[in-house]
């Protein structure tokens, strides 16, 4: 029983974590510095907004790639804005995607930036609610309430890996209904370069889902503070 039950951890712990794992390794696997390609990820990214017109939306590093649709911003690493590789290329024509989306009118991009507030409310509240755990158990002394409050915060934090998965359709639409063609049609990339930058894009289109899965392994670190 106690080799099934550490069987289980193993498989459960590599279902949580081999997406990120996976995740990263496509990024690094085509990140090697390519002299051929035209330009870097935040000229190309300059480049196709200002062909989409949207020549007000800057182009800015930060330390994560994202579009932020509040500030109307494309938002690049240091190593993709400035990087001169297949993934700095990829990522920044999927970060441009979205603006895309944006300037379109996107319902679902829409209703993501809309709850998202509301979802990080949860994951305060999941905090809050996790934390103040064993402090009920020292005061209430009740074990069946203890349980109760953290079911409810892995509930709470769950929303996230839900919220993701729902909007997930976002990321594969700018992934490859629109950055996926741009590279090709616009000769960006040459073809044989095509399979590493979908394999990028996948990976892209799949970075918040696999970070919202990595939060499942916190909610195992809280529980093993709990004595029960």
């Amino acid at each position: 029983m106690p080799i099934l039950l550490a069987l289980a951890a193993a498989l459960l712990f590599a279902l949580v974590l081999g997406p990120q794992w996976w995740v990263r390794r496509a990024m690094q696997r085509h990140a090697a510095e390519r002299p051929d390609l035209p330009g870097t990820g935040g000229e190309l990214a300059r480049h196709l907004l200002d062909l989409a017109r949207l020549e007000h939306v800057p182009v800015e590093i930060a330390p994560a790639d994202h579009y932020d649709p509040v500030a109307n911003v494309v938002r690049l690493s240091p190593e993709n804005h400035d990087g001169r590789s297949i993934t700095a290329v990829a990522v920044a024509a999927h970060e441009v995607s979205h603006a895309l989306q944006h300037a379109a009118g996107d319902r679902l991009l829409a209703a993501r930036v809309r709850f998202a507030p509301v979802v990080q409310g949860f994951e305060i509240a999941a905090a809050v609610v996790m934390t103040t755990a064993p402090l009920v158990l020292l005061v209430v002394k009740s074990p069946v309430l203890l349980a109760f409050q953290v079911g409810v915060g892995i509930a709470l934090l769950g929303v996230r890996l839900l919220f993701h998965l729902l909007t997930l359709p976002v990321e594969l639409d700018a992934s490859f209904r629109r950055a996926l063609p741009i590279l090709e049609t616009g000769r960006f990339l040459d073809a044989r370069d095509l399979p590493g930058a979908r394999a990028v894009l996948r990976a892209a289109a799949l970075t918040y889902v696999a970070s919202a899965l990595v939060s499942l392994v916190n909610i195992a670190r809280i529980r093993r503070l709990l004595p029960f």
